[in-house]
């Protein structure tokens, strides 16, 4: 029978508690990394740039309804719904005796939100699509709506995780896509702003598998129910992006010039729909690793049989 020892680790095997470890760190890192190539394709090339503007002037809110709601969602995502956030998981994470998530908690959302800020007023941005506009990479609102989200499933019970991640991917989804519809923020914007909390979620995963490093870890798995719609979503968005930047990159008009563009922002859609269901499917399986082993009572471990007489010996 192949033990474990506390520290998680396989006795006569691979040590897999520096493979739980290694996890997130890996994670953390990609996710920062795409950022910065994020910056890079749509902020610093001619082609990223005009193909991203397009995509937000490609489309225009003509219902008032829709408007309306559009601008609710948007002014209801603010720091005094994240504060109230903030709050809701410290209660959540008193009442599981789980101090350590609701700090991590806190970490997310503040480290988030504050390097969001710090990247959007400190990356240059020149304007190769003929407008003076500030830099908006990443976008704050997609910021507060994914750490809210992701800070709600890593302190709630395993039961419910998976349920709070679809909902949580649809709620920063329709923030995300709502700051493009109303013309705030581009496609690239939000997609940064989903790499920063992921990067931020899987640092702050790293440091509680530490503090608990002592203790026996149970591989945890997301439920289907919650993860095969996060997979559809993905499956179905990934061709649709590729596919509308490989055309929309073939077109003379479009990569030259800003021209609102239908396509551009359908693909940009179908980006920010992509980046979100891969986002909230990596945290889930993250936040579901996180669960203790039940520890055997010293009564119900094995007792290795005594030698009987005249029995060989070691």
């Amino acid at each position: 029978m192949t033990m474990l020892s506390p520290g998680g680790t396989r006795r006569g095997g691979r040590p897999s508690a520096v493979v739980h470890l290694l996890g997130p760190l890996v994670i953390s890192v990609l996710a920062g990394l795409s950022t910065l190539v994020t910056y890079h394709v749509f902020v610093r090339t001619i082609s990223g740039q005009t193909l991203d503007t397009a995509a937000m002037l490609g489309t225009d809110v003509q219902h008032p309804r829709l408007a309306g709601l559009l601008s609710n969602a948007l002014d209801a995502t603010n720091m005094r719904s994240v504060a109230v956030v903030c709050v809701i998981v410290a209660a959540i994470g008193g009442l599981r005796r789980r101090i350590d998530l609701a700090i991590a908690a806190a970490v997310l959302v503040l480290g988030a939100n504050v390097t969001t800020q710090l990247l959007k007023n400190r990356l240059p941005r020149p304007p190769f699509d003929g407008l003076q506009w500030e830099n908006s990479l990443p976008s704050g609102h997609t910021t507060a709506a994914a750490a809210m989200a992701f800070a709600l499933v890593l302190v709630l019970p395993e039961a419910v995780r998976g349920t709070a991640a679809l909902a949580g991917a649809g709620f920063t989804g329709a923030i995300a896509i709502s700051t493009v519809w109303a013309r705030w923020h581009r496609p690239s914007d939000t997609v940064a702003a989903i790499l920063v909390v992921l990067a931020w979620g899987a640092l702050v995963v790293l440091g509680i598998r530490l503090l608990r490093w002592t203790r026996q870890a149970a591989p945890g798995r997301p439920s289907w129910l919650a993860t095969l719609p996060l997979l559809v979503t993905a499956a179905l968005a990934v061709p649709v992006t590729v596919l509308g930047l490989l055309f929309a990159k073939t077109s003379a008009t479009v990569a030259t010039e800003p021209e609102p563009s239908r396509l551009s922002f359908l693909t940009g859609i179908a980006g920010i729909a992509a980046a979100v269901s891969l986002a909230f499917l990596t945290w889930l399986w993250l936040a579901t690793a996180d669960r203790d082993r039940p520890r055997e009572s010293s009564s119900s471990r094995a007792i290795p049989p005594a030698h009987e007489p005249g029995s060989p010996g070691r």
